[in-house]
């Protein structure tokens, strides 16, 4: 698939994202107590998930058929394969269910394992950000890119605090001592797709977070990338889609930011 096919494939991408996105924001406020799962601790889901997902499930098998999924609420088959989608239908249930408006619909494509598009969409705001290889990245056709500030002072953060591992809490907060110490502030809103898409447009200036999975993190972790920005684990290597602990950071920040997360949860070289 040449660039222009991949654009092609991103722009009906985006199109389908935007109409199930459409059916979210729909059910806002709707959702009962009993309608409600708990499929571990503090993990929420609900009918509007699953629906999420068989919706972008179908809409996408048929715009690049053969393509295997991997889903959060695995509504599908789980496969790897040449290509392959990577979808969260709703990053950010719990907010969507305390109808606080700041929740995502996060998809990635993959090609022999190598991020090639990434969407994230903001459902409330109906902010579409996505990004196809070498193409950019883009808000609502605009071409964005992460913030061009080079001073930790005066950098904004974002992060999740963890919510149901907890192995790792004294290095998180090690490191979120240092932010706090030496930064403008640091935010944490509920949406790991949503955070990297404001880095990639320079709302936020870094984010970096732990215990993740693939579907929280492809679409927007490329986007960044797209956008100029560093992506990274914690020990500074690529792994973040296989070890679910990641930072991103615009580059003209990258070199005073990563080392605190590196730091504090790797004192010892990796």
């Amino acid at each position: 698939m040449n660039k222009n096919q991949l654009e092609n494939l991103c722009q009906q991408s985006c199109v389908l994202v935007e109409q199930v996105a459409q059916f979210i924001q729909a059910e806002l406020g709707k959702v009962q107590t009993d309608a409600i799962e708990t499929k571990s601790l503090n993990s929420l889901v609900s009918y509007v998930d699953k629906q999420a997902e068989q919706r972008l499930v179908s809409g996408l098998a048929e715009l690049l058929p053969g393509a295997a999924f991997l889903t959060e609420e695995q509504t599908v088959t789980q496969g790897d394969g040449e290509w392959r989608w990577i979808i969260d239908p709703l990053d950010g249930t719990t907010n969507f269910l305390h109808q606080l408006p700041f929740f995502s619909i996060s998809v990635a494509l993959q090609h022999q394992g190598q991020t090639v598009i990434g969407i994230v969409y903001e459902v409330n705001r109906k902010e579409g950000f996505y990004a196809w290889k070498e193409g950019g990245a883009w808000l609502n056709g605009r071409r964005i890119a992460v913030s061009s500030n080079t001073r930790m002072a005066d950098a904004l953060i974002a992060t999740g605090f963890p919510y149901y591992d907890y192995s790792k809490t004294q290095a998180y907060f090690q490191a979120l001592e240092q932010f706090m110490h030496n930064s403008r502030g640091i935010r944490r809103l509920g949406s790991a797709a949503l955070d990297l898409a404001y880095v990639a447009c320079g709302r936020f200036d870094a984010y970096f977070e732990y215990s993740l999975s693939a579907w929280d993190i492809a679409g927007g972790a490329f986007l960044v990338q797209e956008a100029g920005g560093k992506v990274c684990d914690m020990s500074g290597r690529d792994q973040y889609l296989d070890n679910g602990e990641i930072i991103a950071v615009a580059g003209g920040l990258s070199a005073a930011f990563i080392p605190i997360v590196n730091k504090a949860f790797y004192p010892e070289p990796v």
